[in-house]
């Protein structure tokens, strides 16, 4: 735990675990205050406790549900007075298969969670703070969001959503909010170890860095896309992928 008081305060959704809490742990390393959101209470409860009860909060509550959202955002402003910098990273993918045989109210509540929950959660950061003291928001995409993703389409699809909902947001909350979006490979979280689960050496063969990402990869991204070091960043979908990109080429 840092001594340092940065003075500014993120709002994470989705981080008990994985991504989210990599994200909260670098930016409290920094000495950020964190809100941090999740569906499951007693997870919740025992991330704030090993980030540190003195600097983080958490908020139960599915992130897709509006009377949450609205709860979390004055929740931070009870506790923090503040919301400097918002992270976009609930999310699901609760199917796998192709995109000719989905349930299209699967798909629906795909797009709930991991698109409309996020621009619910922008929107209320905006007008609680943002708005009129500035700020940064980072989205959590996914490669699958630029590329083509077999048998996560629906998963895909939504994160392709986020490229864009980022840019939208970019250019409409400029100049007080930057809005950046990270899109990373496959990263040894509980929520994609359907991925590499059994075969991790030969999932991380196809990168050219030789490994898998891991949540730590990912908070120091984010932590980068708040702070000042990317104050004339914005609208940007930065990808952290290991390489495998690069393994797209001919020959």
């Amino acid at each position: 735990m840092t001594e340092q008081d940065s003075g500014k305060v993120a709002l994470i959704t989705g981080a008990s675990r994985g991504i989210g809490y990599g994200i909260a742990e670098a930016l409290v390393a920094r000495g950020d205050r964190v809100a941090i959101t999740g569906r499951n209470e007693d997870a919740l409860k025992e991330a704030v406790e090993r980030l540190g009860a003195d600097r983080v909060i958490g908020i139960a509550g599915k992130a897709h549900d509006e009377a949450h959202q609205a709860a979390a955002v004055d929740r931070v402003m009870e506790a923090f007075g503040r919301v400097d910098y918002l992270v976009n990273n609930a999310g699901t993918n609760p199917v796998f298969g192709p995109l000719a045989d989905l349930d299209l109210g699967v798909a629906r509540k795909v797009y709930e969670t991991n698109v409309i929950s996020a621009l619910g959660f922008a929107q209320r950061t905006w007008h609680a703070w943002q708005k009129d003291h500035g700020g940064a928001i980072v989205n959590i995409a996914s490669i699958a969001g630029v590329s083509a993703s077999p048998f996560i389409g629906a998963y895909g699809m939504s994160k392709a959503a986020m490229v864009n909902l980022t840019l939208q947001l970019a250019h409409e909350m400029a100049p007080a909010v930057r809005v950046n979006a990270i899109a990373p490979a496959v990263v040894k979280t509980k929520f994609a170890q359907a991925l590499y689960e059994g075969r991790e050496a030969e999932a991380a063969a196809a990168y050219p860095l030789g490994r898998l990402g891991l949540p730590s990869d990912i908070g120091g991204a984010a932590a980068f896309l708040t702070s000042d070091q990317s104050e004339w960043v914005t609208g940007q979908t930065l990808v952290v992928d290991g390489g495998i990109f690069l393994n797209a080429g001919v020959g």
